[in-house]
């Protein structure tokens, strides 16, 4: 059975993004050596998985992006999370703008030759936790969600997340979005690694104890 991973940034406090969704705080510590660890952790998924409003983000951006990280994102097969369907729903998050402006996103760039894989992505409209043990039963490499911290937080309480791999980033928030606040009772986990980098950011590795 395959793993599912969670590979979150978050703030040393413990936040994902920042109250409104704000994730330009994680490109200030993001060096070569921490973003090379970042792609190393996508290219090592059979699956990515996330939430629908992540999903329109990242189907909308990596396609057109020129980023190291848009060949994992476009190559590798996708499933989304959501009850309602996608719809036409285009909007897209703060995250989405931090990131365009920072990477010096177009729309206009020639797009991925990998583009149908995300109007191919699996719709997963099922119970969380039954799609989840679904995906985990499928032969392949492991799975690696992405948040949006609301999916992860929904991801985080089915108790079916094998490894979490969080980048921490040198900077204190004060308030944002967490990911584990929906927890009923402590979950106990067992670091397995921990690299740091030049820029401060350290790479975390757990899994449940």
């Amino acid at each position: 059975m395959r793993k599912l991973i969670l590979k979150m940034s978050m703030s040393v406090d413990g936040f994902v993004a920042g109250p409104n969704g704000e994730i330009d705080w994680i490109f200030k510590s993001m060096d070569d050596k921490a973003a090379a660890w970042t792609l190393d952790a996508l290219w090592q998924a059979g699956l990515h998985i996330m939430g629908s409003r992540t999903f329109n983000d990242m189907a909308t951006y990596w396609p057109y992006s020129k980023e190291p990280f848009a060949a994992p994102m476009n190559e590798i097969p996708k499933a989304v999370f959501t009850r309602k369907g996608l719809g036409e729903n285009k909007e897209t998050t703060r995250a989405f703008k931090d990131a365009g402006e920072l990477n010096h996103y177009s729309a206009s760039n020639p797009p991925s030759p990998y583009i149908s894989t995300w109007a191919d992505a699996y719709i997963a409209s099922g119970d969380m936790a039954d799609e989840i043990k679904k995906l985990k039963g499928q032969p392949g490499r492991d799975i690696v969600a992405h948040g949006g911290a609301g999916f992860a937080q929904s991801l985080v309480t089915t108790g079916l997340i094998d490894e979490y791999k969080l980048l921490v980033h040198p900077i204190v928030l004060g308030k944002g979005l967490p990911i584990f606040s929906m927890l009923t009772a402590p979950a106990n986990l067992k670091l397995e690694e921990v690299i740091t980098f030049a820029s401060g950011a350290a790479a975390h590795v757990f899994r449940p104890a």
